[in-house]
């Protein structure tokens, strides 16, 4: 697997243990309708269905992770959620949100996470 693959598992990895450490329940991950997926799927309380972007670098050198999930992306994800929400027979509010991962070891690694990131289009 190539190392920015790599990378980006581990922060999908440690995105997840940041959302179960806030009493989200994780209900699927990596999750794919075609060819669009959806990193992290969980339920922030009974009634919040929220579907989560995650983007990992190892550093900030070149781009901020947030400005990776773009106006496409956006459309991607709408699309993909849409899917898995009719697929699992959901009936919540949805939100999507975003986490950032920026470093390479637990220990040292800074998680963002933002809430309410976008609205689906």
């Amino acid at each position: 697997m190539a190392q920015h693959n790599d990378l980006g598992h581990w922060g999908e990895d440690l995105a997840a243990k940041y959302l179960e450490s806030k009493d989200y329940y994780i209900l699927r991950r990596d999750w794919r309708y075609g060819h669009r997926d959806l990193d992290i799927i969980a339920m922030a309380d009974e009634q919040t269905l929220v579907i989560v972007e995650v983007k990992t670098r190892s550093n900030e050198r070149f781009a901020d992770a947030v400005t990776a999930v773009d106006k496409q992306k956006i459309h991607s994800l709408t699309i993909a959620a849409n899917a898995f929400i009719r697929m699992a027979n959901i009936h919540a509010d949805v939100r999507f949100d975003i986490i950032t991962v920026v470093g390479t070891s637990p220990e040292t690694a800074v998680v963002t996470h933002i809430p309410n990131a976008f609205l689906p289009y």
